[in-house]
């Protein structure tokens, strides 16, 4: 059915191009001569231009009707008319991979963050000074100077 149709669709476009390549020609005879051949050697050089060896153009043909008609992805090599569960799985595989990847790197970010705070705290605590030394700007001034706590005699 997609063929015929396919094929009606084709001729519509034949016919198409020789009604307007007459009405062209007709047209043409009322030409000067020198317009006239400027036009036919702008025409001969689209033809040559538009020419595809015939090997490339059926192999490209044939691709491309099965890409548009097959339903799925030619590359797959697919003959349903729709995806297997295969090829879904594979589809669906680097979306998996891609989440997988984002909460682990959500995780491993978390736990680092926890292991540097807990670092701080376990410093803060064993340390001589008390916490509240830390929020005076003035001892990180002292402690930016290098000096020690206390004062080595």
């Amino acid at each position: 059915m997609t063929n015929s149709k396919h094929h009606q669709a084709d001729l519509l476009q034949q016919r198409l191009g020789l009604k307007i390549a007459s009405r062209l020609s007709d047209a043409s005879d009322a030409l000067p001569h020198d317009i006239a051949e400027r036009l036919r050697h702008a025409r001969t050089q689209a033809v040559s231009r538009r020419r595809i060896p015939a090997s490339a153009s059926a192999a490209a043909a044939a691709t491309a009707e099965a890409w548009l008609y097959s339903g799925a992805s030619a590359m797959l090599g697919s003959s349903g008319p729709g995806p297997n569960w295969w090829q879904r799985m594979g589809a669906a595989l680097p979306l998996l991979a891609l989440v997988v990847g984002l909460v682990a790197i959500d995780a491993i970010q978390d736990d680092r963050v926890a292991q540097e705070l807990a670092s701080v705290d376990a410093a803060l605590l064993m340390d001589d000074l008390p916490p509240a030394a830390y929020a005076d700007p003035g001892f990180l001034q002292f402690l930016k100077l290098g000096q020690t706590y206390p004062p080595r005699q």
